[in-house]
């Protein structure tokens, strides 16, 4: 199992990634990587920069749903804001108040590369 690349100022984790251009079994198997690390490591989300892959792909696990988004786009976002706290596996045990958007609208491509648009996703507990 890969480590969780750390440091606030990592280079790797400051550079933008590449957009997936095809979803091959490769990239399957990542995402499902992906997923078991974010578990073993008591995450809720993790991206692909974050295992060392340069990779437009996110996982995150809401209740007992897990989803992945490949090339994740932001399309809108609210104007109200909400603040609490977070955390990331990157920085381990750093938190802070983060100020988001409330809502925001974006589309992704799914594990099996269809197009998804996730509409009125809350931040908010």
């Amino acid at each position: 199992m890969r480590p969780i690349i750390t440091g606030e100022n990592n280079p790797f984790l400051r550079q933008k990634s590449k957009e997936v251009e095809k979803i091959t079994p490769q990239i399957r198997d990542l995402i499902q990587e992906m997923r078991e690390i974010m578990l073993q490591n008591d995450g809720v989300g993790l991206a692909a920069p974050q295992i060392g892959e340069s990779l437009r792909i996110i996982v995150c696990q809401i209740g007992d749903k897990f989803y992945s988004f490949i090339n994740p786009k932001i399309l809108k976002t609210s104007k109200k804001t909400v603040v609490f706290e977070e955390g990331c596996l990157s920085l381990p045990f750093i938190y802070g108040e983060v100020e988001r958007p409330e809502k925001i609208i974006f589309e992704a491509l799914d594990f099996y590369g269809k197009k998804i648009k996730i509409r009125n996703i809350s931040n908010t507990k």
